[in-house]
């Protein structure tokens, strides 16, 4: 995964750990160190920036694996568990472990609307105060969780009661991580 790719043009991207969103320029040569969750992180001379998904096509001599793209749900019955399933196919672009083994998600409260579809709100916390790709990471369990059947409404709000702490992180996440 290491192996130097080039841009084959200009590319938005999001700088880690500070949110800002940018433009890679042709040419720019990237290497791919994280691919989890559809989007794909990479490491440049000016640092790590995360790569959206729909914009992976700019990474020359790379595609991601339908693995690697494609969200836990497809076409599958609308469930709670379905939810908590897609919640785990959004990662921090740092960290390998996504965003449910690493105790980021505190609540999920699903509500069935009049028309019979689903209202799904989730409560998630980062691993730091002032992180710049909470609502980029935010942003992309919600566009993951409204994409599902009958879903009517998506909303992922950040919050920072209780403090996040390394604890939190599942026996799984432990492992991923080389803690246990």
């Amino acid at each position: 995964m290491n192996r130097e790719h080039t841009l084959s043009q200009d590319c938005p991207a999001t700088a880690i750990p500070a949110g800002d969103h940018l433009t890679l320029p042709q040419g720019t040569p990237v290497f791919i160190t994280q691919t989890l969750g559809g989007n794909v992180t990479v490491r440049t001379d000016a640092g790590l920036f995360r790569i959206a998904r729909e914009n992976v096509a700019a990474i020359a001599g790379f595609s991601l694996n339908a693995e690697a793209a494609a969200p836990a749900a497809d076409q599958a019955e609308f469930s709670e568990q379905l939810v908590w399933d897609t919640l785990k196919t959004c990662f921090d672009p740092e960290i390998p472990v996504n965003i449910v083994d690493l105790g980021l998600v505190y609540d999920l409260a699903v509500e069935k609307t009049p028309t019979g579809a689903n209202t799904v709100e989730v409560k998630m916390t980062l691993t730091a105060p002032g992180c710049g790709m909470g609502p980029v990471i935010a942003e992309d369990a919600r566009q993951k969780i409204a994409a599902l059947p009958t879903v009517e409404s998506a909303k992922v709000h950040i919050v920072w009661d209780p403090q996040w702490v390394p604890q939190m992180i599942s026996e799984s996440g432990r492992k991923v991580l080389g803690l246990e």
